[in-house]
C-alpha cells in the first residue's frame, strides 16, 4: 500500500473523511494532474550540493520539514534534475528576521562565491531583515524577483513561525510568483522591461541574465534556519 492510500485508510477508518491528508504527500488529484514530490519528508534523495554531490550537514529533517540550520554554512542545495516549464508548489517557514530563498534556472558553472546565481523567489522576514529596505522598490522583500522586481505590495504573509505557501510557474518566457493563493509578482523573460530591471540590478554585469532556457532548482543557505517542505513539482512541456 502507498503512503497516500495508507494515510486515507487510516483517516477513514476513524471517520476522519474531513481531516486533511500529512504534509509531504500527493494526493490522488495531485498525482493525476502529474504532480511530482522533490521531498517525501524523511530522504533529501532528489537533491545535491551546488558544489558537490554531497549535502552538508548543516541540512537537516526536522519533523518532515527540509530545514537549514542557523549559522550552519552549509551550502546551497539543488535539484539533481533540471527543469524548464514548470509548477513549483513549496511551503516555508521563516525564523525572526531570517533569509532564504528559491532560485531556479540555476546552472553551478555559473556559481559565483559558492552561491548559485539565477532568478530568485525571496524567502525573507521583511520586518526583521535589514535586505527588505535595501532597495526602495521593494525588490528584496518576500515574494519578490530577488533585486530586480518586487512583489506587489498587497501580498499577504503570514507570521512568523507559521506555514507560507510560495509557488513559481514558468511557462516559455512568462513567470509567476505566488504568494499564499495569490500572484504577486508576473513577468516576461526577455522583455524590455525585464532586462531593464535587470540592468538596474546586482547582475547587470552577466550575460543574459534570467533567460536561460533551463536550469537546476536551488534552495538558498543564507546562515539563518528556514524549514521548507510540500515540494511539488509538475512538468508543463
Amino acid at each position: 500500500m502507498s503512503k497516500t492510500s495508507w494515510i486515507l485508510a487510516c483517516a477513514i477508518a476513524l471517520g476522519g473523511l474531513h481531516l486533511s491528508l500529512a504534509d509531504n504527500v500527493l494526493t490522488p488529484t495531485e498525482a493525476a494532474e502529474g504532480w511530482r514530490l522533490l521531498f517525501d519528508g524523511v530522504s533529501m534523495d532528489a537533491w545535491k550540493g551546488l558544489a558537490k554531490p554531497e549535502i552538508a550537514e548543516g541540512w537537516k529533517i526536522i519533523d518532515g520539514a527540509l530545514t537549514i540550520t542557523a549559522k550552519a554554512k552549509a551550502g546551497d542545495i539543488i535539484t539533481r534534475e533540471k527543469f524548464r516549464n514548470f509548477d513549483f508548489s513549496f511551503e516555508f517557514r521563516l525564523t525572526e528576521g531570517a533569509n532564504s530563498g528559491i532560485k531556479y534556472f540555476i546552472d553551478p558553472a555559473r556559481a559565483q562565491g559558492g552561491h548559485g546565481i539565477g532568478c530568485e523567489y525571496q524567502v525573507l522576514d521583511d520586518a526583521g531583515h535589514k535586505d527588505a529596505k535595501v532597495r526602495e522598490d521593494g525588490s528584496r522583500t518576500l515574494a519578490s524577483l530577488y533585486d530586480v522586481l518586487p512583489a506587489a505590495k498587497s501580498k499577504r504573509s503570514r507570521p512568523i513561525g507559521e506555514w507560507n505557501q510560495g509557488r513559481i510557474v514558468v511557462r516559455g518566457r512568462r513567470v509567476e510568483h505566488w504568494l499564499n493563493g495569490d500572484k504577486v509578482l508576473e513577468y516576461e523573460r526577455g522583455s524590455a522591461p525585464f532586462r531593464a530591471a535587470v540592468a538596474n540590478s546586482k547582475f547587470s554585469k552577466i550575460e543574459a541574465f534570467g533567460e536561460w532556457e533551463e536550469g537546476h532548482l536551488l534552495i538558498q543557505d543564507h546562515n539563518d534556519e528556514v524549514a521548507y517542505r510540500n515540494l511539488k513539482i509538475r512538468v508543463l512541456d
